[in-house]
């Protein structure tokens, strides 16, 4: 009975050991991916395929160079880049002239070194319809 507690007692520890060393080897992995350099330049986020959706951007610093995965929402303004937050104002009036909305946007966060202007302005068709501010409320077959 000795002996199969002995064996037993040795089979632990040995998986205990097997399973620490695996631990050691993630945690190391993930250290050797951390750079000292503090001055990172970092380019434009540059999608997998079409114009939005996955991608990458990569970036530099002295001789290094790395590249991050990032992700380019399908509903962005290409005209100011993905990288560049605006706080926008309400829609204006129709312009009975042009026949469009307008609004102006001020920027409120630049990420990753991106150049943004600090004022955009942007513009729709006026809609031909009048919308009811007040919207049913969908449910479930509810009467």
């Amino acid at each position: 009975m000795q002996v199969w507690s002995f064996l037993l007692l040795l089979l632990a520890l040995m998986l205990l050991a097997a399973t620490t060393e695996a631990g050691k080897n993630k945690k190391e992995k993930v250290k050797k991916d951390v750079s000292k350099c503090e001055d990172w330049r970092w380019g434009p986020c540059v999608p997998n395929s079409k114009d939005c959706g996955l991608g990458y951007r990569e970036g530099t610093c002295k001789d290094e160079s790395k590249k991050l995965k990032c992700k380019i929402p399908c509903n962005w303004k290409k005209k100011f880049g993905a990288d560049c937050k605006y706080k926008f104002e309400s829609w204006g009036g129709c312009s009975a002239q042009t026949g469009v909305k307008t609004r102006s946007g001020i920027l409120k966060k630049a990420l990753y070194n991106a150049q943004c202007e600090e004022i955009v302005y942007v513009t729709k068709p006026c809609s031909s319809k009048i919308k009811s501010k007040t919207k049913a409320k969908k449910g479930k077959g509810k009467d």
